[in-house]
């Protein structure tokens, strides 16, 4: 147990310090804004407030855990044991920033509450924060702080025991495009066709009438997948995108038998997920019929979401899936590189800065996609495996969560994807290596 001083607990406050020690740390703690109760407790103190106080470990807050607006700030960011830092403080105090103010900044991803200039998909980029604006956009600075300071904090209170967590994987594969070509349709097929003929690929004809006349579908790898994972005795979350026909979703329409049966026979085995459409974005009513549908097939209940093309506004997608009763978001992430979005490789609570309170969705985001490393980074495949496995390690350096975000059709050794299907048996063997 650790008891904290402060001379205001605020709501900001106590979510953060409840993802540092509670949820890294694993360990209880305590707040009092009793000062003299503070200075006589015999529990390792962390001092979080303007005056220094003795036999306690000190750490000199700046305003914005005690605001309740939301402000552009002015960040300078230095070094500290090797880490960039930012939200400075006083050289006495025993950590010369503010950790916890920084932290909540990071998780809360306070910075896409402000102004920015979105993609065509009204995305904010990784380009755009200030994580890769600093070179630190590759770490989970957040967890990286936390361990600096847990290990400060041991020093300074002798027989301090603080808990060891373990490293955890969570796969998670979308399905957008479940059949290259079944169950098209006769209208999508032909055009499909006519499209590849004026494009004069032959191959993509070939292999869609030999899958027409009953050749395997290229995208099937779901049974390939499984058996990848049966090697490690895992199993991942498949999110299916559920939404009506369009410009950026093009999944087999919901009522197709085909499609409903895949969608059983996975949910027999793992855990099916919902992939919002593109454009339910826009309509909550979308959102919801689309939520029904596979509620409907699975008849289970669907409590995991996903964002197709990762479309996240905050704090709208995070209340329109809550008001569906969704429990954990993996949409966390960003598109167009991989690392770490909210500088954090432990899934946290999200904290609802307009209206200042701690929700009950949990956020689990995810370091590394399938698309990122071909088509927006346009890496070779050893290049990819060199940046997953350097991602990973740094995970395992902290006992945090790696989450990876792959599609069936990654593995499909087809179209784009030619050469890539190793990639994924590599992370795998990098994930479990003794």
């Amino acid at each position: 147990m650790i008891i904290i001083y402060t001379p205001e607990a605020t709501k900001r406050l106590e979510y953060i310090l409840k993802f540092i020690f509670s949820d890294i740390l694993k360990i209880e703690f305590q707040i009092t804004t009793d000062k003299d109760a503070f200075r006589k407790s015999n529990l390792p103190k962390v001092n979080y407030s303007h005056e220094e106080i003795s036999d306690s470990f000190w750490i000199e807050p700046i305003d914005l855990l005690f605001e309740s607006n939301i402000l552009q700030k002015k960040i300078e960011v230095n070094t500290w044991n090797n880490y960039k830092v930012f939200f400075q403080t006083s050289e006495k105090a025993d950590i010369p920033f503010d950790l916890f103010a920084a932290s909540f900044y990071l998780i809360s991803r306070y910075e896409e509450y402000l102004p920015f200039s979105a993609d065509q998909h009204g995305r904010f980029e990784a380009n755009q924060s200030l994580a890769f604006k600093n070179r630190f956009l590759y770490d989970p600075i957040v967890d990286q702080w936390t361990y600096s300071f847990a290990q400060m904090l041991k020093h300074k209170f002798f027989g301090l025991n603080l808990p060891e967590r373990k490293f955890t994987f969570i796969p998670t594969i979308d399905i957008d495009n479940a059949y290259a070509y079944l169950y098209k349709g006769a209208v999508r097929t032909i055009g499909a066709a006519m499209r590849d003929l004026f494009r004069l690929d032959a191959n993509e004809n070939i292999k869609r009438f030999q899958t027409l006349a009953g050749e395997k579908d290229p995208f099937d790898t779901y049974s390939y997948i499984d058996s990848l994972h049966a090697q490690y005795g895992i199993s991942p979350i498949w999110f299916f995108l559920a939404g009506n026909y369009g410009e950026y979703d093009k999944n087999l329409p919901i009522e197709n038998e085909g499609f409903q049966d895949l969608i059983k026979e996975i949910s027999k085995r793992a855990e099916i997920a919902i992939h919002p459409s593109y454009e339910s974005n826009q309509s909550f009513e979308q959102l919801k019929s689309e939520y029904d549908y596979l509620s409907k097939i699975t008849g289970k209940p669907v409590t995991k979401s996903r964002q197709h093309f990762l479309k996240l506004l905050f704090n709208e997608t995070y209340q329109n899936i809550i008001k569906l009763g969704i429990k954990e978001d993996y949409t966390l992430g960003y598109a167009s590189d991989i690392g770490f979005r909210a500088s954090t490789c432990t899934p946290f609570l999200f904290y609802d800065l307009y209206n200042e309170h701690e929700t009950e969705l949990r956020i689990f985001p995810f370091e590394v996609m399938d698309v990122t490393l071909n088509q927006y980074l346009k890496l070779s495949v050893e290049e990819a495996e060199e940046k997953i496995k350097c991602i990973i390690d740094k995970i395992k350096s902290v006992n945090g969560t790696f989450i990876c975000l792959w599609h069936n059709e990654s593995l499909s050794d087809h179209g784009y994807w030619k050469g890539w299907e190793p990639v994924y048996k590599k992370m795998l063997e990098i994930i479990f290596e003794k």
